[in-house]
């Protein structure tokens, strides 16, 4: 099997060009390529990894030529330079690095903090302009002081950190922050507008997304303290520009320090020419560490996936250890394989999608195999779908997606999965498991006991236990020159409803699907694939 191709098209430092190589990865740094969008597109089919930081944009179209990418891994927190949609679509992992620049972001913060408080940037200008104006910059001590940080994850809690060793008085709004965890960090869990009205600093450390959109809008600005202090490190558009602007010349805001801009590069922007702000050109992330750090994190990361099929850090699929990736393999293609075989029974339209996890499987990484799942019962309808894109194609189509876990396994074995696919006509289920020579095995349809291995070619037929079927469907197979590779057989009961699910070592014509359901005993006949 050929070594993976990554190619490298941002500058990314040697440390990870070499982290590549010593994992026996294939890999071509071009680091002045993401420039040219019509060069990345002619050669881009050619890897099946793709390195960047912020100067190469990921579109749609670029990844339409990207017959053979499996990941993009981009060295930093921020993906704004990649089409999610778009990648998501063609089952490409999207990563990034959410920790590697975190404490210098963090730091970055702090020191736009210190910076207004004490009028840092305006005195400096002054002071090496020839000027003595000890008596103009009057600045404001911190200690004491209310910082209210909105967004208390992993770069809001360092921030919130710090300024509880500034001796700070620390309040945070942040619907996902735990009470334990704001005990541990020392800070005060409150909600927005008493965030507003209580914090003489305000530091924002949220996503950018629907709901975080102009959080410091006009009318949120309008219930801060007078005086308030404003500093903005995470994103673009989380402030309204102009209303700030607007507070900043009534002398309602005291100051703003901003290093992210709704519109980057920022050439012009309502807040640049005040005397009381401050602004940096997105340096969050830009320290020597920091650098580094995000270099060789996306390195490891996506040589553990095109290696061992480990997630780290997907901003569109759930994470698996490298550990758990050779555990979860088998299950992956029993859930996908289960589901698939419904998928090909169903032809009324799907409502919902159940999966249950019995035994040692309940403990793994149901996600995954739940994704799995799904990409199995949609593609006899979706021809182009995977395993990344499952879950939000399904969402999309209205269809409901339910795990339920059980400590305890079906039977006599260890893991048992079990998927119920609920059309509009009827529900249809069917079970399996992992045996121990990592094979998945069907062992109940329509709860009926059965043992049968999936292969490539296969007839499902079910039909009334009565003597005579078995011959005649034999007969029937032999006739058409259709050799049978395994036989699994089921009943509920003597002279009840039994299956059998048959393996063949060629595709089934419809002309001898139509002769076994002319089989008196047979209520249905189905040829599916895997």
């Amino acid at each position: 099997m050929p070594a993976p191709r990554v190619l490298i098209s941002d500058a990314l430092s040697p440390a990870a060009v070499q982290i590549f190589k010593d994992r026996g990865i294939d890999v071509d740094f071009q680091p002045d390529l993401g420039k040219d969008k019509d060069k990345l597109s002619q050669i881009i089919g050619d890897y099946d990894g793709l390195a960047i930081r912020s100067a190469t944009k990921v579109t749609a179209k670029i990844l339409e030529k990207a017959t053979n990418l499996k990941v993009v891994g981009r060295a930093g927190i921020g993906v704004d330079n990649v089409e999610i949609p778009a990648a998501t679509a063609k089952g490409i992992i999207v990563m990034n690095t959410p920790f590697g620049n975190s404490i210098t972001t963090a730091e970055h913060a702090i020191a736009m903090m210190f910076a207004l408080a004490r009028q840092i940037p305006q005195a400096d200008a002054s002071t090496q302009a020839g000027k003595w104006e000890k008596n103009r910059f009057m600045g404001v001590e911190l200690t004491a002081k209310t910082l209210g940080v909105i967004g208390c994850g992993n770069i809001g809690s360092i921030v919130a950190d710090r300024g509880v060793g500034l001796r700070m008085k620390v309040i945070a709004y942040d619907p996902f922050l735990s009470p334990e965890r704001a005990i541990e960090l020392g800070v005060e869990k409150v909600e927005l507008d008493e965030l507003l009205r209580r914090a003489d600093i305000i530091t924002l450390h949220v996503p950018m997304t629907e709901k975080t959109k102009n959080i410091l809008s006009a009318e949120n600005i309008a219930k801060t303290k007078k005086g308030v202090r404003i500093i903005n490190c995470a994103r673009g558009g989380l402030v309204d520009e102009q209303a700030l602007r607007a507070a900043l010349d009534s002398g309602h805001v005291a100051g703003a320090a901003f290093d992210v801009f709704i519109e980057e590069p920022a050439t012009s922007n309502p807040l640049f020419g005040h005397p009381n702000v401050v602004c940096t050109p997105h340096l969050g992330a830009s320290t020597s560490e920091a650098q580094e750090n995000v270099a060789l994190q996306v390195a490891e990361q996506m040589s553990d996936y095109l290696l061992q099929g480990a997630i780290q850090n997907a901003v569109n699929f759930p994470s698996i250890t490298a550990e758990e990736a050779p555990r979860l393999k088998p299950f992956v293609a029993l859930a996908e394989k289960l589901g698939s075989f419904l998928g090909q029974l169903t032809e009324a339209p799907i409502k919902g999608i159940r999966i249950e996890y019995e035994g040692a499987v309940s403990h793994m990484n149901t996600r995954a195999l739940t994704s799995a799942a799904v990409t199995g019962v949609l593609r006899p309808f979706l021809q182009d779908i995977n395993m990344v894109s499952a879950p939000v194609v399904a969402r999309e189509r209205g269809i409901t997606i339910e795990e339920v876990k059980r400590e305890n396994a079906a039977r006599d074995y260890e893991s048992f999965v079990r998927i119920i696919v609920d059309a509009e006509d009827m529900p249809r289920h069917a079970g399996g498991t992992v045996f121990q020579d990592g094979k998945p095995r069907v062992i109940e349809i329509r709860d009926i006991a059965v043992d049968a291995e999936f292969a490539p070619h296969m007839i499902y037929v079910r039909n009334d236990d009565k003597p005579g079927f078995i011959g005649r469907f034999g007969t029937l197979l032999g006739e058409s020159g259709v050799n049978v590779a395994t036989f699994a057989l089921g009943r509920d009961k003597p002279g009840g409803d039994a299956i059998c699910f048959v393996s063949v070592d060629q595709p089934v014509t419809e002309d001898l699907l139509r002769k076994i359901e002319d089989i008196p005993q047979v209520k249905r006949a189905r040829s599916v694939r895997f």
